[in-house]
Protein backbone atom coordinates (compact mmCIF):
# COMPACT_ATOMS: atom_id res chain seq x y z
CA UNK A 1 0.00 0.00 0.00
CA UNK A 2 0.76 3.42 -0.65
CA UNK A 3 2.26 5.85 2.19
CA UNK A 4 -0.74 8.48 1.36
CA UNK A 5 -3.61 8.26 3.67
CA UNK A 6 -7.18 7.17 2.08
CA UNK A 7 -9.94 9.17 1.98
CA UNK A 8 -12.17 9.05 4.32
CA UNK A 9 -15.32 10.25 4.26
CA UNK A 10 -17.70 10.58 7.43
CA UNK A 11 -21.74 10.05 6.96
CA UNK A 12 -24.48 10.49 4.69
CA UNK A 13 -23.90 14.42 4.41
CA UNK A 14 -20.11 14.09 3.33
CA UNK A 15 -20.96 11.88 0.84
CA UNK A 16 -23.29 13.57 -0.86
CA UNK A 17 -21.40 16.87 -0.53
CA UNK A 18 -18.64 15.11 -2.43
CA UNK A 19 -20.44 14.35 -5.61
CA UNK A 20 -18.38 15.31 -8.88
CA UNK A 21 -15.41 14.72 -7.04
CA UNK A 22 -12.63 12.23 -7.58
CA UNK A 23 -12.45 9.56 -4.11
CA UNK A 24 -9.13 8.39 -4.40
CA UNK A 25 -7.08 6.20 -6.75
CA UNK A 26 -6.07 2.42 -5.57
CA UNK A 27 -2.63 1.13 -5.08
CA UNK A 28 -0.94 -0.35 -7.89
CA UNK A 29 -1.46 -4.24 -7.73
CA UNK A 30 0.24 -7.11 -9.63
CA UNK A 31 -2.01 -9.77 -11.58
CA UNK A 32 -0.56 -13.00 -11.73
CA UNK A 33 -1.68 -16.00 -13.69
CA UNK A 34 -2.68 -17.43 -10.78
CA UNK A 35 -5.46 -14.89 -10.01
CA UNK A 36 -6.38 -15.69 -13.81
CA UNK A 37 -6.47 -19.67 -13.37
CA UNK A 38 -8.22 -19.29 -9.89
CA UNK A 39 -10.90 -17.29 -11.47
CA UNK A 40 -11.20 -19.51 -14.75
CA UNK A 41 -11.74 -22.33 -12.42
CA UNK A 42 -14.37 -20.06 -10.43
CA UNK A 43 -16.28 -19.26 -13.43
CA UNK A 44 -15.51 -21.89 -16.13
CA UNK A 45 -13.81 -19.38 -18.33
CA UNK A 46 -10.70 -21.73 -19.54
CA UNK A 47 -10.35 -19.82 -22.89
CA UNK A 48 -6.64 -20.01 -24.04
CA UNK A 49 -6.28 -16.30 -24.01
CA UNK A 50 -6.27 -16.80 -19.98
CA UNK A 51 -5.37 -19.69 -19.30
CA UNK A 52 -2.68 -21.37 -22.07
CA UNK A 53 0.53 -18.95 -21.75
CA UNK A 54 1.76 -20.87 -24.21
CA UNK A 55 -0.75 -20.76 -26.99
CA UNK A 56 -1.09 -17.27 -25.56
CA UNK A 57 2.47 -16.15 -26.45
CA UNK A 58 1.81 -16.38 -30.27
CA UNK A 59 -2.17 -14.98 -29.86
CA UNK A 60 -3.21 -11.58 -30.47
CA UNK A 61 -1.95 -10.06 -27.30
CA UNK A 62 1.57 -11.65 -27.03
CA UNK A 63 1.00 -13.47 -23.70
CA UNK A 64 -1.99 -14.47 -21.43
CA UNK A 65 -4.59 -11.66 -20.53
CA UNK A 66 -7.13 -11.42 -17.40
CA UNK A 67 -10.54 -11.32 -17.93
CA UNK A 68 -12.66 -9.11 -18.01
CA UNK A 69 -14.68 -9.93 -15.16
CA UNK A 70 -12.23 -10.83 -12.94
CA UNK A 71 -11.09 -6.78 -13.11
CA UNK A 72 -14.46 -6.06 -12.78
CA UNK A 73 -14.30 -8.01 -9.31
CA UNK A 74 -11.80 -6.73 -8.14
CA UNK A 75 -13.06 -3.21 -7.86
CA UNK A 76 -14.56 -3.88 -3.84
CA UNK A 77 -10.27 -4.35 -3.17
CA UNK A 78 -9.69 -1.37 -4.53
CA UNK A 79 -11.76 0.84 -3.52
CA UNK A 80 -10.90 0.25 -0.08
CA UNK A 81 -7.39 1.21 -0.82
CA UNK A 82 -8.59 4.26 -2.70
CA UNK A 83 -11.33 5.53 0.32
CA UNK A 84 -13.17 4.57 3.04
CA UNK A 85 -16.83 5.33 4.50
CA UNK A 86 -17.74 5.31 8.40
CA UNK A 87 -20.89 5.36 9.45
CA UNK A 88 -22.12 2.97 7.42
CA UNK A 89 -24.10 -0.53 8.95
CA UNK A 90 -24.06 -2.41 5.51
CA UNK A 91 -22.88 -1.86 1.58
CA UNK A 92 -24.64 -3.73 -1.28
CA UNK A 93 -23.59 -4.05 -4.70
CA UNK A 94 -26.33 -3.01 -6.89
CA UNK A 95 -24.72 -3.13 -10.17
CA UNK A 96 -23.34 -1.45 -12.95
CA UNK A 97 -24.61 0.97 -15.30
CA UNK A 98 -21.67 0.88 -18.02
CA UNK A 99 -19.11 -1.29 -17.98
CA UNK A 100 -16.56 -1.54 -20.63
CA UNK A 101 -13.02 -3.22 -21.06
CA UNK A 102 -11.25 -1.09 -23.53
CA UNK A 103 -8.38 -2.62 -23.78
CA UNK A 104 -6.50 -5.82 -22.29
CA UNK A 105 -5.12 -6.62 -18.91
CA UNK A 106 -1.80 -8.67 -19.62
CA UNK A 107 -0.71 -11.38 -16.52
CA UNK A 108 2.46 -9.53 -14.61
CA UNK A 109 0.71 -6.23 -15.74
CA UNK A 110 0.07 -3.52 -12.58
CA UNK A 111 -3.37 -2.51 -11.86
CA UNK A 112 -4.60 0.63 -10.85
CA UNK A 113 -8.08 2.38 -10.56
CA UNK A 114 -9.60 5.53 -9.82
CA UNK A 115 -13.03 6.68 -8.27
CA UNK A 116 -14.97 9.45 -9.29
CA UNK A 117 -18.40 10.46 -7.08
CA UNK A 118 -21.14 10.43 -9.87
CA UNK A 119 -24.40 10.69 -8.24
CA UNK A 120 -25.78 10.24 -4.59
CA UNK A 121 -29.74 9.43 -4.54
CA UNK A 122 -31.27 8.99 -0.67
CA UNK A 123 -34.19 6.09 -1.13
CA UNK A 124 -35.93 3.91 0.92
CA UNK A 125 -33.10 1.42 1.06
CA UNK A 126 -30.35 3.64 1.86
CA UNK A 127 -28.30 5.77 -0.41
CA UNK A 128 -27.63 4.51 -3.92
CA UNK A 129 -24.30 5.66 -4.61
CA UNK A 130 -22.81 5.42 -8.36
CA UNK A 131 -19.31 6.16 -8.93
CA UNK A 132 -17.20 6.09 -12.42
CA UNK A 133 -14.40 3.69 -11.51
CA UNK A 134 -11.47 3.60 -14.37
CA UNK A 135 -8.66 1.21 -14.48
CA UNK A 136 -5.80 1.32 -16.15
CA UNK A 137 -2.46 -0.52 -16.00
CA UNK A 138 1.14 0.81 -15.71
CA UNK A 139 2.33 2.25 -19.02
CA UNK A 140 -0.79 1.57 -20.89
CA UNK A 141 -1.90 3.65 -23.25
CA UNK A 142 -5.77 3.54 -22.39
CA UNK A 143 -8.21 2.64 -19.81
CA UNK A 144 -8.46 -1.33 -19.37
CA UNK A 145 -12.06 -0.96 -17.86
CA UNK A 146 -14.32 2.16 -17.11
CA UNK A 147 -16.97 1.44 -15.31
CA UNK A 148 -20.40 2.89 -13.55
CA UNK A 149 -20.84 0.80 -10.35
CA UNK A 150 -23.85 1.19 -7.79
CA UNK A 151 -23.90 0.46 -4.42
CA UNK A 152 -26.22 1.20 -1.72
CA UNK A 153 -25.35 2.13 1.53
CA UNK A 154 -27.02 1.99 4.50
CA UNK A 155 -26.32 4.62 7.24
Amino acid sequence: MSDDPIRTIRGAQELTDAVGQVLGTSDWNTITQEQVDTFAEATGDHQWIHVDPDRAATGPFGGTIAHGYLTMSLVPMLRKQAWAIEGTTMGVNYGANKLRFPAPVPVGSRLRATFELLEVTEGRAGYQVVERVTAEVDGGEKPVMIAETVTVLVF
